[in-house]
Parts: C-alpha cells; structure tokens; sequence
C-alpha cells in the first residue's frame, strides 16, 4: 500500500505532525476514553510512541487522562472543533435550545467544563446582558457560573476536591463566593436538588439558572442555561417560569443522547 507521504509533495509532509493527528481521531463518539493500548491500536502505531504523543498533548492541555484512560478536552476546539464533532453535541443542542429561547425570550447557552473552566459550545442570544461577548467558544470560571457550579456539581467527590483545589476564586462582584468551603456545600446542595442560580455573582445585574445534561451512561456531559438581567426579571420569575422550561429542555436533550 503506497504511503501517505509519497507523491510530489512528500518532502513537504511532516510525518509527526500527522502521526500526532492520528492519535486525536482515535477518539471518537463510540471511543470517548481509550487505554495507552488502544490509542496505539487505533492510530496504528507502537505503544511508545502513543505514550510520547498522549503526553505532549496533554502538557498542551489537548488531552486528559486519570492515570489509566485518556480522553479530548474541549481545548481541541482550536483546532477545527473535533472534539464538537465527536461528541455532536452542538448540533442536538441546538435546535432545543432555540425553541427554548423562543418560550423564555430570553438568552440560552450550553457549555462543558475544561478543567476550571466552562467553554461555551451552543448559543442563541437575543440580547446583550453582560459587559464581555459571548460567542462559541467563550470560556469562564465554572466556580462563578450557573452552568460550571452544574457541572462541578456532577463530579464525583475526589475529582471535584481536586478542581477546587485548583481553581481561582475571583470576587467578580461582591456577591461572588469565594470561600471553597462554602462553594462545596453549594455544589452539594446543587447536585441534590438538581439545578443551579446565579444571582450577579460573575457580573452585576446577571441572573442566570442552569440544569445538566446527561450521557448515555447518566453522566453529565453539559449544562444548559437561561440568562436574564435583574432589570428584567426577578429571581422569583427566574424560577417560577424558566426554571420548568429549562429542565424539561434538558430532559428532551437527555432522552436524544441516549439515542446517539
């Protein structure tokens, strides 16, 4: 079988860049977490050479592993949102999330947690409420957001102790909680309950409530949210007419991921 590097343009072709490449399309939407063995296998490649690549990407912050699997990170949306397109997840978001933003009026996004941070993967915006453009790929401390507290929320505990142990605690406002103590009881209360509120806590007069979206496996993958200013909407209001809407969105997300 010919090389992929012979033609006229061989002496152009960089073999470990596309080696490197390789090792990112061996995850997929039926592949999410591969052992070392797997990666090697997938990308057809010896084990030590899996290794070195697994590594440097994830020194670079394209890859994360527990020690024992490893899986894409958001970050790989820089480079042509592969990780977007393993997971289809904007695309089944998306369309739930404008009929949504129909219901409601008012601005509604997805996200899912890198590290510390929540990046922005699903939009439908129908005003501007807060000082910083919010556009795909937009990212924000989760500790500060309803949908990053959502999806912290859904950590198990060692891993969310380590988060937290990582995170920055920024006071955005005066209302930011920047005690990790006190945000760990929160999220506790957060995963029981199921939801999380955000009362002008990253941005003065932002009011925003996220519920989480599950995978196939009950896990959660995202989070989705309704925002609106306090100028407009009480917190009561918030509650009382998004909060049923969105959680009936999540579900409808929820049941068409189970199909993926």
């Amino acid at each position: 079988m010919a090389s992929v590097a012979e033609g006229p343009e061989a002496s152009d072709f960089v073999q470990s860049l596309a080696r490197g490449l390789a090792v990112i399309r061996a995850f997929d939407a039926e592949h999410p977490e591969l052992s070392l063995s797997d990666v090697a296998r997938r990308a057809d490649m010896s084990r030590a050479a899996a290794r070195r690549f697994l590594r440097t990407l994830e020194t670079l912050g394209y890859i994360r592993s527990d020690g024992r699997v490893f899986a894409l990170t958001p970050r790989v949306l820089e480079l042509g949102f592969s990780y977007l397109s393993a997971l289809s997840l904007p695309e089944i978001v998306q369309p739930h999330l404008e009929a949504l933003s129909r219901e409601v009026g008012e601005s509604v996004s997805a996200a899912v947690r890198d590290g510390d941070e929540i990046v922005y993967v699903a939009r439908v915006p129908t005003r501007r409420i807060m000082s910083v453009r919010i556009t795909i790929g937009t990212r924000f401390p989760a500790v500060a957001t309803s949908m990053g507290r959502v999806l912290l929320a859904g950590l198990p505990d060692a891993e969310l102790d380590a988060v937290l142990a990582a995170a920055s605690f920024t006071a955005h406002t005066d209302r930011t909680i920047t005690d990790p103590a006190r945000l760990r009881d929160e999220l506790v209360r957060i995963r029981a309950q199921g939801w999380a509120v955000i009362d002008g806590e990253l941005e003065p007069g932002l009011r925003s409530v996220a519920a989480p979206v599950h995978g196939r496996g009950g896990e959660v993958v995202a989070a989705i949210n309704v925002s609106s200013s306090a100028t407009r909407d009480t917190l009561e209001h918030l509650l009382d007419a998004y909060l049923p809407r969105l959680r009936a969105t999540a579900a409808a997300i929820d049941a068409e991921l189970r199909l993926v």
